[in-house]
């Protein structure tokens, strides 16, 4: 199935590349910004700098007050947030149609001038707001450094992945302002970003517009990236055993997979989309359903483009139960999976829930142009919004049995277990 939204593409004369898709179904824009630097691109010793950024962003700049760019656009009525990621950080606001002009002011003037308001006030205060926000997410809760652990079991000691985009509490206190000024100036340039914008605008009134406020911001070269460190599948199983005060024990069993797009492989997103949803519904149908060992059992697939992708199932294991023998039990219906292939009922069943979960989303102009950008910045394919369905439908079962056999092997996993433990006994092994 082919989709037909348009796509109209053009590069400012200082590299900033403009994706623009007119939908004028409701009278309101998507802005949407993918810059190319996210936690795989930091040095050692200086984790945490794009997610602090991505903090920083939103305290001022040039002709902005601190604060300011969320008051500006809450009080016309606009949706706004950021987020960082491996392999980029992005911004975004979705305005109603009279308010474009101002997002893309406030946009322009902090992705060219923010410097002018980062001082060494606003770096400790928004350094404390990203501490507070490592308490809270990884620290304190249950579960919570589950997938720090999981990179950590996956990759190598400073592989670019090994660390989570939060960083650690000991690089966010070494920040100076200089090393915050030097990261921002290597990376925050037009040639390393691509602006996508989704809705209530023709394309050459949103170019003319975006021209008159990100045409003179400057015109440095693109950053030199760091090169993709490409990692086969594991060799043999690694294991990582936290006993902690949580509900249930919990498992996460993690396979290391190509980069995403590698040639001759199915897209790594799309292929764990399927492979994930297949081995899910079978775990389901057996330890949720069936024997009741699990309480509950998903897939995720992260295809990222540091030479190496992630696919990780997780298993919340039944009080009482043994999670030796549940994750067994996982592992022989992905080993069936590999011996026998899907059948024709769950391949059916998995390219329908692929097509509503792509359709749901694209449904959404915030939805829509962050996907553009992403494949737009990731990949030099803004049309894959349109041609992704495509590729779903055409998979076929002996691909899925091929890269199951090959990419989900048992040997090749990496477990991260949390197993209960009295309050006070926390431990790891």
């Amino acid at each position: 199935m082919r989709l037909d939204y348009p796509i109209h593409e053009r590069t400012l004369d200082n590299g900033l590349r403009v994706v623009v898709s007119p939908d004028h179904t409701v009278p309101t824009v998507a802005v949407n910004l993918w810059v190319d630097v996210g936690s795989r691109h930091e040095s050692r010793g200086r984790t945490g700098f794009a997610h602090l950024f991505e903090h920083l962003m939103f305290q001022g700049s040039r002709n902005v007050a601190s604060g300011e760019h969320f008051s500006a656009l809450l009080a016309v009525g606009a949706r706004l947030n950021a987020t960082t990621w491996f392999d980029r950080t992005n911004y975004f606001e979705t305005v109603p149609t009279g308010a474009l002009d101002l997002a893309l002011w406030l946009e322009a003037d902090r992705h060219g001038h923010l410097l002018d308001a980062v001082n060494q006030a606003n770096l400790d205060n928004q350094r404390d707001v990203v501490k507070e926000e490592k308490r809270q997410r990884y620290d304190n809760p249950p579960y919570g450094q589950e997938l720090p652990d999981l990179y950590a079991a996956l990759f190598p000691e400073g592989h670019p992945y090994a660390h989570p985009t939060i960083g650690s509490m000991a690089d966010l206190d070494a920040a100076t302002l200089e090393d915050v000024h030097a990261f921002y100036e290597r990376w925050y340039v037009p040639r390393n970003t691509v602006l996508t914008l989704c809705g209530d605008v023709e394309a050459e009134d949103a170019f003319e517009r975006v021209e008159r406020q990100f045409g003179s911001l400057s015109s440095r070269p693109r950053p030199g990236h760091p090169i993709p460190v490409a990692l086969a599948p594991l060799t043999e199983p690694v294991r990582l055993t936290r006993r902690a005060d949580v509900p249930h024990d919990r498992l996460t069993i993690a396979f290391r997979l190509p980069a995403d797009r590698t040639p001759g492989f199915l897209p790594a997103a799309l292929a764990l989309d399927i492979l994930g949803g297949l081995a899910t519904s079978r775990a389901v149908r057996r330890l949720v359903r069936g024997s009741q060992q699990a309480l509950s059992v998903h897939s995720t697939a992260w295809g990222l483009v540091g030479g190496v992708s992630i696919g990780f199932l997780a298993i919340d294991v039944a009080n009482g139960e043994d999670p030796d023998r549940v994750e067994a039990a996982v592992l022989s219906e992905v080993e069936d999976l590999a011996h026998a292939g899907p059948t024709s009922e769950e391949m059916q069943a998995v390219r329908a829930q692929s097509e509503r979960g792509w359709l749901q989303a694209l449904a959404h102009q915030d939805q829509r142009a962050d996907l553009i950008s992403h494949h737009t910045l990731l990949h030099d394919d803004p049309h894959a919004v349109n041609t992704h369905l495509e590729e779903v439908l055409a998979v076929t079962p002996e691909q899925i049995q091929a890269a199951t056999t090959t990419l989900l092997r048992p040997e090749q996993r990496a477990v991260v277990a949390y197993l209960r433990a009295p309050h006070g006994a926390e431990e790891e092994s």
